[in-house]
């Protein structure tokens, strides 16, 4: 099948709008979880310090810093993510932008505002990628294909409909592996790089480092991919990288370096800032299949995504969930490695996959090197493999392009070996191997003399719509791992406020206080997406509004110097007196040591440990 140029532009507008239902149901709904929390309060150009420690809050004084201030500017929002946050400034600035766009609700932005900016950019992911599948490929038949399985995609929803920096940072991922294809066919035919695309390729790595730091896994991945592409041509000239066309990529890379550069001082505050701490494995060596499994998980989540959620379903549904999704990728995996080797028999198409398979390659050898080598765990979260993600898709679309043409790719190759042997052989006598009917096996012989083989298939898979049905199946099963994200059942999930919300409004029979340990804004964060949460829902069951209706919040901060919580239990206890009885208090995420039976506060036996990623204690406080 060859597709027309004029059924272009209609395809695409179907998986953009496709993936646009996908990536915006729904948006709203959840309460921000903690880096939601954050991104909103630094794109706003306010301060987590600005509330009150070890005392007592209400609602609303908890969720101040989500509102916005007339005079913060730009300048405010880089000045509290130097201070305050281990994150460059790129895409909170921009967010400060969008989100003037949007009434305000109740007094704070909607976080449906907050999160349709990155929904956005991973809208625009899809024709991004098809450009890049045209570009890589020459085929309108990849880049669309690759367009319907980033509209689908489970990791990609995923990312898409979070408030953070991923989907910018895809976007311009697809930009850097644009130019590190184009760059690689002009070293191929020995020509020099562009001076524009020299400059656009600096430019777009220098920005995707100011987007998010792991860009820099990014480049790292595509000067590896161009080592080996040197170390090729090397092979055959000794001279080859000092010829003219290496001089540009050379100072692509000097450009690029630049980039990086400037961020050494933010890059060396990140070590030591306690909330980058959860990343760093102290036994990464040791448990080293941990992060292997992990790995898998992320990679897969890019194309299929079955319900697997442990916070919604039952062990036995998970199980039989993950015995299929086992069955399901040995299927696929064996499709596409048969489509691959068929597009590989084209030149142009098999140097392509290379570049790309390097990249791959490379970025999850980076990210392993990283976890097991400086015990920095990049698989603890799947928003880390933001890097390879792009890259894996457009391998997909390649492999699956080769299965919807495995008809005419391998009658193709039968003709040239047959037309091959013909000339040998001088008359109409050879021996017509894979140009008879059993045309799926033997080997074909490029024009550079290397010798690739021809995947053996049974003739029956060569008719005319088996190939294609291959393809309409992945991308259904994709559209299914879609429909799963969307629902929030699989297990590509952060932490769930929403469950801890629930579980508070059901089991609580008097006012409410919650407590919680504090270290740095990532638990203020954690208590922000409950107050959010608890607020909606008072709201939703018809309260007017009354203070006295909302939770009131303590956060617990131990000393600065001493590292003890003793100070902080002690002012917490005391104002737990001065609450009215009765009194339930929820501790969550709770570090430290309390009596409260002294306070006349019982532990609720029958109360639950954990929801949604927060563990809890409810301790029902009556009158002395």
């Amino acid at each position: 099948m060859y597709l027309k140029k004029s059924q272009t532009p209609l395809l695409l507008l179907l998986w953009i709008t496709i993936g646009t239902l996908l990536r915006f149901a729904s948006l709203g709904v959840l309460p921000p979880w903690t880096d939601e929390c954050a991104t909103t309060v630094f794109s706003l150009g306010n301060s987590f310090y600005s509330l009150p420690l070890n005392q007592f809050m209400g609602v609303e004084t908890l969720l101040s810093p989500l509102q916005p201030s007339p005079e913060a500017g730009i300048s405010d929002v880089i000045h509290y993510l130097l201070t305050e946050s281990t994150h460059p400034p790129v895409y909170f600035a921009l967010t400060h932008l969008w989100l003037k766009l949007f009434r305000l609700e109740d007094g704070m932005v909607s976080i449906w505002a907050v999160r349709s900016l990155s929904a956005l950019l991973g809208v625009i992911s899809i024709p991004a990628i098809f450009c890049l599948g045209r570009l890589a490929f020459r085929s309108l038949l990849v880049g669309h294909i690759a367009a319907a399985m980033m509209a689908v995609s489970p990791f990609g929803i995923f990312l898409a409909q979070q408030a953070r920096h991923y989907t910018l940072a895809i976007l311009l991922v697809i930009a850097s592996l644009g130019c590190l294809v184009k760059a690689v066919e002009l070293i191929h035919r020995g020509e020099g790089l562009p001076s524009w695309l020299g400059l656009a390729w600096v430019g777009v790595n220098s920005l995707g480092i100011a987007t998010h730091y792991f860009f820099i896994l990014t480049l790292g991945a595509e000067a590896i991919a161009l080592l080996r592409q040197a170390w090729r041509q090397t092979q055959q000239d000794r001279l080859a990288l000092l010829k003219p066309y290496w001089w540009r990529i050379y100072g692509v890379a000097m450009g690029s370096l630049a980039g990086c550069l400037v961020w050494i001082p933010a890059l060396q505050a990140i070590h030591d800032s306690p909330p980058t701490q959860w990343i760093y494995s102290q036994n990464a060596i040791a448990r080293w299949i941990e992060p292997i499994g992990r790995f898998l998980l992320w990679l897969f989540s890019m194309v299929l995504l079955l319900p697997s959620s442990f916070y919604d379903l039952s062990l036995g549904i998970v199980i039989v969930s993950g015995i299929v999704t086992l069955i399901l990728v040995v299927w696929i995996v064996s499709h596409l490695r048969y489509g691959l080797k068929l597009q590989q028999l084209d030149h142009h198409n098999r140097f392509a996959i290379t570049i790309l398979r390097d990249y791959v390659l490379a970025a999850i050898g980076l990210c392993l090197v990283l976890t097991w080598g400086f015990g920095i765990d990049l698989s603890t979260a799947p928003r880390f493999h933001f890097v390879y993600f792009p890259a894996v898709i457009l391998l997909v679309a390649v492999s699956l392009g080769g299965c919807w043409n495995q008809t005419r790719l391998v009658a193709e190759v039968g003709n040239r070996e047959q037309g091959t042997g013909n000339r040998e052989q001088g008359t109409g006598t050879s021996e017509q191997g894979i140009g008879n009917r059993d045309f799926g096996a033997g080997t074909s012989e490029q024009g550079n003399g290397t010798k690739f083989d021809v995947p053996d298939r049974d003739e029956n898979s060569y008719k005319s719509n088996f190939g294609k049905r291959i393809v309409v199946a992945v991308w259904l099963i994709g559209l299914l791992g879609g429909l799963v994200t969307v629902s929030n059942l699989g297990y590509l999930q952060n932490e769930r406020p929403d469950l801890l919300v629930s579980i508070v409004k059901e089991a609580s029979e008097a006012p409410v206080a919650i407590a919680t340990t504090y270290k740095h804004h990532g638990q203020t964060g954690r208590m922000m997406g409950l107050a959010w949460g608890l607020k909606g829902m008072t709201v939703a069951n018809g309260s007017n509004g009354n203070s006295r209706d909302f939770p009131q919040f303590f956060l617990v901060a131990r000393d600065r110097n001493s590292s003890s919580y003793e100070d902080a239990v002690q002012q917490l206890q005391q104002q737990l007196k001065e609450l009215p009885r009765p009194l339930d208090l929820w501790l969550v995420n709770f570090r430290t040591k309390v009596d409260l039976d002294s306070q006349q506060c019982f532990r609720e036996k029958t109360s639950g440990k954990w929801a949604g990623q927060y563990s809890y204690k409810l301790y029902r406080c009556v009158n002395n």
